[in-house]
């Protein structure tokens, strides 16, 4: 019984050492803070580099899902992409669903933005939250300047957002909400 209690206590000890040597975790994702690195496959196989995108201009980044939420916010989301593209802001929404699911969705939401499916969620773990959808806004040149959580069917999310798309691009704030509803 000694002997196995010794072994365990050897091997207490040495998955002790191996933690040690693990890398230093990643800096927090957070306001004020460069943005993480980050590559994903848009929808037609291309990678995309937000790096590279943030290098060009503004970025919002929208981690999100197909549910019946967020599906009703898209519509918000999408005319904060048609109302700043021309300024500089790209967008690029990052889906938590099966290709085979996302082909047929893009299709019927006319979805005309930069977009990646991420079945297993690991764009998630990148930006280190587990709220769905969450927003990052990033300025040009990588620093992130808004972070929105949840979800917010009612417009009210996409106008805080809108707002600050606004501010950060130096051009008057759209109310997305309206310019939605004024649609239907």
């Amino acid at each position: 019984m000694s002997r196995i209690l010794a072994a365990l206590a050897i091997l207490a000890v040495s998955a002790a050492g191996v933690r040690a040597a693990d890398p230093a975790p990643r800096a927090k994702v957070a306001v004020g803070q460069t943005a993480p690195a980050f590559q994903i496959k848009d929808a037609t196989g291309k990678v995309v580099d937000l790096a590279e995108l943030t290098a060009k201009g503004p970025v919002l980044v929208r981690l999100t899902c197909g549910c019946s939420g967020c599906d009703k916010e898209l519509a918000y989301f999408q005319q904060i992409h048609e109302t700043y593209k021309e300024q500089g802001l790209t967008s690029l929404f990052v889906f938590k669903e099966p290709d085979a699911k996302m082909v047929k969705y893009a299709a019927d939401k006319k979805l005309n933005m930069l977009y990646a499916v991420d079945p297993k969620g690991e764009s998630w773990g990148v930006f280190q939250t587990k709220t769905m959808p969450t927003n990052f806004l990033i300025g040009k040149g990588g620093k992130i300047t808004s972070i929105a959580y949840g979800c917010d069917p009612s417009g009210l999310l996409a106008n805080t957002v809108s707002a600050k798309v606004g501010k950060l691009i130096g051009t008057a704030p759209v109310d997305v909400k309206d310019k939605v509803e004024g649609k239907k």
